[in-house]
């Protein structure tokens, strides 16, 4: 049985990050909307994802910065006194979000159930979704919402731009050729590919047609990263990297016919944009974690490495059981990689 068999007065959603989480959990939240217009939805997550969605269409976001720590939950609790929610989905695993829990009133607490939360999360809710089955993370978040009573339904994402946004994207573009944007960085340097096969790739693009964009966060790794890429070239490349707001960004990747990149927020706000994704996996599973409409397109060595360290079959090993070392993006080849684009632009050029 669902939870409810009618609308809900209210939904609080607990998913504080990271960009490509939330880009996942907006598709279910959107998906809760167009069945339940009238359902008032607020929606606490980090900082940064905030930049991104912070305008979703009637969606109430809060601000959560961890680095604020106990006082910034004290200043959400605050904000929240005198409201008792219908719902909260507690979407994440962490113990400082379960924390935050504590200080939130709600009739349902709902999370994951014992075989998949991790640090003690089912002891801050009351109710836990059964699935145990599903593989991609978007998939596991879309149980929430079938288990509050929404029927089954096709992701769709509307995450709004600018005028600005969209005419910065178009400035980008200006050069009439399609775009190949590489977004070289994973939030560890272990999960980036290596830069002299990034810049391989990227002349290749660049010598079949198209107009070649580096991007990225303004920290100074990416910057860096970005700049060694570029060093290596031979072609022209529009080097972006910590020159764009998150919403830039987005335009961007909506702008563009190709996207290559790690396990990373731009591969899964470039899905959100319909945009197809080449990613590039070894340490996490693309079938949990990999950009969810262009599965056919990633080109992983995950496989391989998680067996041989933890002495185990794929379907042996835990939800999120990981590959770890600094070695194992290097098992990628720049051949592997340009198969999969010409794969991916046969009908654009």
């Amino acid at each position: 049985m669902p939870l409810f068999t009618t609308a809900p007065k209210s939904i609080c959603l607990l998913r504080l990050s990271a960009i490509g989480d939330v880009c996942h959990a907006v598709a279910m939240v959107q998906a809760i909307q167009k069945q339940w217009p009238t359902t008032k939805i607020t929606w606490i997550m980090g900082k940064i994802e905030a930049q991104l969605l912070h305008d979703l269409p009637d969606v109430e976001v809060i601000v959560f910065d961890k680095k604020t720590g106990f006082a910034g939950m004290k200043a959400i609790w605050k904000q929240l006194s005198g409201r008792k929610f219908d719902a909260l989905l507690h979407m994440q695993l962490a113990l400082r979000a379960s924390a935050l829990t504590l200080g939130i009133k709600a009739k349902y607490k709902v999370g994951f159930n014992r075989k998949r939360a991790k640090e003690g999360q089912w002891l801050f809710t009351n109710k836990k979704i059964p699935d145990t089955a599903s593989q991609h993370v978007l998939e596991s978040f879309f149980e929430f919402a079938y288990f509050l009573g929404i029927d089954k339904t096709t992701p769709t994402w509307n995450i709004p731009l600018s005028d600005a946004d969209i005419e910065f994207a178009n400035q980008v573009s200006h050069l009439n050729r399609p775009l190949f944007v590489i977004s070289p960085a994973a939030s560890k340097d272990e999960r980036n590919w290596l830069i002299p096969r990034y810049a391989v790739v990227a002349d290749y693009a660049a010598k079949t047609g198209f107009a070649v964009v580096l991007c990225g966060s303004p920290t100074p790794r990416e910057q860096k990263l970005g700049e060694a890429i570029e060093r290596k070239m031979h072609q022209p490349v529009i080097n972006l990297i910590g020159k764009t707001s998150l919403k830039q960004l987005t335009a961007v990747l909506k702008e563009a016919s190709l996207v290559l990149a790690p396990d990373s927020g731009p591969a899964h706000i470039a899905t959100t944009q319909g945009t197809r994704v080449i990613g590039l996996y070894g340490h996490s599973n693309p079938k949990r974690t990999g950009p969810y409409l262009s599965k056919d397109s990633v080109v992983s060595v995950y496989e391989k490495h998680v067996q041989e360290q933890h002495k185990k079959l794929l379907q042996e090993l835990p939800w999120s059981a990981r590959a770890k070392g600094d070695h194992i993006m290097q098992d990628i080849s720049t051949g592997q990689v340009i198969e999969q684009f010409n794969k991916s632009t046969d009908s654009l050029i």
